[in-house]
């Protein structure tokens, strides 16, 4: 059966378990700087994106730190492992760590999972400590669960931009 063949009741609803799981996936993936794999959780036409404004409801049509469309993503991951960007060389260490999960079943094969998320930074003889809320469209398919969206909302997004070197 194809997923345009699937019906709501053929699709089991994404627990909170397997959206933990996944996510804890995504972070110990994107702290080992694995950026190649980190693209294939999203799916086709999914949207990473790190707003500058909190508060705005149109993203689009925001000035943005990240709006990325698969195009876009891969081109970001090619500049961080590439050497040649500034902002990535050397590359940052990271360690993520993401808690307070709560889950809402969309009307199809989907949830929406928010969470939080503290990163810590070492680069060039320092640590940085960024907060962020993170919000997740997750979408199950035939491949397992993938992400249709990933918005992260930085506490200090407003303050002066600083050069990112990793992926939120």
């Amino acid at each position: 059966m194809s997923t345009s063949e699937m019906t709501r009741e053929d699709v089991a609803a994404i627990t909170l378990d397997e959206a933990t799981t996944f996510i804890w996936r995504e972070a110990e993936i994107l702290d080992r700087q694995d950026y190649k794999a980190w693209l294939p959780l999203f799916t086709p036409d999914g949207l990473y994106v790190i707003p500058i404004e909190r508060d705005t409801g149109d993203r689009a049509g925001e000035l943005n730190i990240a709006y990325d469309d698969a195009e876009m993503r891969a081109m970001r991951v090619k500049r961080l492992k590439s050497g040649f960007s500034i902002s990535s060389a050397p590359s940052a260490r990271t360690v993520r760590t993401t808690s307070r999960f709560v889950i809402e079943q969309g009307k199809d094969n989907s949830a929406i999972v928010r969470c939080a998320q503290m990163l810590v930074e070492y680069k060039f003889e320092r640590t940085r400590v960024v907060g962020a809320d993170v919000t997740y469209r997750l979408v199950r398919g035939p491949e397992g669960l993938r992400m249709a969206r990933k918005e992260v909302l930085l506490l200090n997004s407003d303050d002066p931009l600083w050069g990112v070197g990793y992926l939120f």
